[in-house]
């Protein structure tokens, strides 16, 4: 009975046998198979395939994790170098915008020493420390007073023209007060001193960058561009500065003065440096023929 039982498995085991004994001969062949061309082993040559199928995905993905990182670090270092470019740029920018302050203040004292070897007056160099923000006066406070020899009612200049003059002095600061302020004034004509005929007053608006002359008589010849200088005549300013350019003209008739608009020359609503110039007016004599009767009403009076 066991050994009916026994050859009954071994038949049924029979078949799965063969087919293993047949797998295990196609194996070894396949094993010692080699190719024609590589004289390599087939099974060598399988499993180098399978092995870089597996491998491909594998080493795409550390390659991409890896590529990101390097990446991220780039941008990191890159943001980095920004900031200090930035930065760079920043201080750049400052050192140009200081050298060009520098340039341009040298080239303004330039100026004013130019103007103090030029000038017929005594020049005193002064620096503009405060502007009066106050609509209704324009002036400006500059570093000089009376221990540098300013005193009230000296003109103040550019190498341009004309600034303002001199209205309160301390030992240390002065206020001056601006030829555009509407109680400014100065005598002034058209054209070249003594070769015109077109005298008058320039005085101040309350704009700013804008003068006014009146008095100009409507029977002078009077055109934009033309320029107006000072004429001494107010016994403040010496005559031939420049005051500024015509610049509007509503023209008059014989009966009435022009209404003329003028341009000043110095750039009033940006001082930086100016020049106090020591000046004096000459004293005003009488005509001869004034002085009889002079005397006459002086004899009368007692």
């Amino acid at each position: 009975m066991v050994i009916q039982r026994t050859q009954k498995e071994i038949r049924q085991r029979a078949p799965m046998w063969l087919i293993g004994l047949l797998f295990l001969n196609i194996g070894l062949m396949s094993f010692d198979a080699r190719d024609q061309v590589t004289k390599q082993r087939v099974v060598r040559v399988w499993t180098q395939a399978l092995v870089g199928w597996v491998q491909r995905p594998v080493t795409s993905a550390g390659g991409a994790g890896l590529g990101f990182f390097q990446r991220i670090g780039n941008l990191w270092t890159a943001s980095g170098e920004n900031e200090q470019l930035k930065r760079r740029l920043a201080e750049a920018e400052s050192e140009l915008r200081e050298a060009r302050a520098a340039r341009d203040e040298n080239g303004r004292l330039q100026s004013l020493l130019d103007l103090k070897q030029d000038s017929e007056y005594g020049v005193i160099p002064a620096r503009v420390i405060s502007r009066d923000p106050s609509i209704w006066f324009n002036s400006v406070i500059i570093n000089r007073g009376t221990s540098s020899g300013v005193q009230s009612n000296m003109p103040v200049v550019t190498r341009d023209g004309i600034v303002g003059r001199v209205i309160v002095v301390s030992p240390w600061t002065a206020q001056v007060t601006v030829l555009t302020d509407e109680k400014a004034a100065a005598g002034a004509i058209v054209g070249q001193l003594g070769a015109s005929g077109g005298v008058g007053v320039v005085r101040g608006t309350g704009e700013s960058g804008v003068l006014e002359m009146r008095y100009v008589s409507g029977l002078e010849q009077v055109e934009v561009g033309d320029s107006v200088v000072t004429t001494g005549q107010d016994g403040i300013y010496p005559p031939g500065l420049s005051v500024g350019t015509v610049v509007e003209i509503k023209q008059g008739s014989p009966t009435t003065t022009h209404e003329i608009r003028v341009k000043p020359s110095a750039r009033l609503d940006s001082l930086k440096e100016v020049a106090v110039l020591q000046y004096q007016p000459p004293p005003r004599t009488l005509p001869k023929d004034a002085l009889p009767n002079v005397k006459k009403k002086v004899i009368s009076d007692r």
